[in-house]
């Protein structure tokens, strides 16, 4: 308990409310019809060279209209409350080719995308393939599925919607300091159990070197008197199957519990529906992020479809040597560097199989 005592919340414009935030529109940025004049040309010209997708770099859409767009991603996402939505992309004016040249020339001026999967795909399909979440090796985001909330292996998670599901499939967002706080002001003989490292399965895609499993604390307090965050729930319970990982315990499990009932709360959590175009920029270490449960349109063509980034960012916030080391490994510039499996080609493919 004396640990505890020494905890202290946390402060800044990472810490918000989801109904205070639903009642504002400053995290909704509109494209202008300029900045969609400037990206529509610079797609058009990109298109018509038959650049393959995981060759554009930053050089490639460094257009004088779209920098002040980057610059309020970047402030919002890596300095500010930690999400940014930016909504009015022309998807429907394009090929799935030119939305994803958009998408990611876009993302490649904010960092570097890094690789989401054991198949080395930096530019992800976020779509109901028919994959078996309670399956080890199989992800959430090929399914229908509810996800409860996680963070992913990167600086920053982005999504582009090309099409919304018939019903449901909200995207929902947590505030990590929010629920830290509230941990301590509710649950402060369970917090300590989150500051502790916890072991996840890797899912099958280990690194080089590495065990098919890791450990990494839920909340790391940073001597600046931040806070960093990652959580997988589904990926500590299916680390239990391997016999060398301690097992888990009542007390862990409580926390866990805790948490998440925090971050299904209302009053704490935002929801939002997607359209067609919307840019959803997140930082995974200072937001949790979900996603209810959808029913889909019968027809292949009119299914949800979304586009994925994970992006290493030279400006993200100072990270603890866990983050980089045991969990992740690190980028040429010392970045989360996603999943990185040995002897996989990194690739950008335009289908989701």
């Amino acid at each position: 308990m004396a640990a505890t005592r020494r905890l202290q919340p946390v402060e800044g414009p990472q810490v918000w409310y989801g109904p205070e935030v639903a009642a504002r529109r400053d995290w909704i940025r509109p494209l202008t019809p300029a900045e969609i004049a400037a990206l529509e040309a610079a797609v058009a010209r990109l298109d018509a060279t038959g650049i393959d997708i995981a060759a554009i770099g930053p050089q490639h859409l460094q257009v004088p209209e779209l920098q002040p767009l980057v610059e309020e991603v970047r402030q919002a996402v890596l300095h500010g409350r930690g999400f940014l939505l930016v909504r009015g992309v022309p998807v429907h004016r394009w090929s799935i080719r030119q939305c994803a040249i958009a998408y990611f020339g876009l993302g490649t001026l904010l960092g570097e995308p890094v690789s989401q999967n054991a198949m080395g795909h930096i530019l992800g399909h976020v779509k109901d393939i028919g994959a078996d979440y309670a399956r080890p090796e199989h992800r959430g985001y090929q399914t229908a599925a509810r996800l409860p909330y996680h963070c992913d292996s990167s600086d920053i998670v982005a999504l582009l919607c090309l099409k919304p599901a018939r019903a449901g499939g909200k995207s929902s967002l947590v505030s990590a300091w929010t629920l830290y706080n509230e941990m301590l002001r509710r649950h402060p003989g369970l917090l300590p159990e989150l500051l502790q490292p916890v072991y996840r399965d890797r899912r099958g895609e280990v690194p080089e070197g590495a065990e098919p499993w890791y450990a990494v604390p839920v909340f790391t307090p940073m001597p600046d008197g931040g806070l960093v965050a990652t959580y997988v729930r589904s990926a500590m319970r299916k680390a239990q199957r391997f016999p060398e990982v301690p097992r888990s315990t009542p007390a862990l499990e409580a926390a866990c519990d805790a948490l998440d009932a925090l971050a299904e709360d209302p009053a704490i959590h935002l929801d939002m529906d997607f359209r067609p175009g919307d840019m959803q920029f997140v930082s995974n270490h200072w937001i949790m992020h979900s996603r209810t449960a959808y029913e889909d349109f019968p027809d292949p063509e009119r299914r949800r479809h979304l586009l994925r980034l994970w992006l290493a960012c030279d400006d993200g916030p100072p990270l603890p040597d866990v983050y980089l080391h045991a969990w992740q490994g690190a980028t040429g510039k010392g970045r989360p560097a996603g999943i990185r499996v040995p002897g996989v080609k990194l690739n950008a493919p335009l289908d989701a199989e």
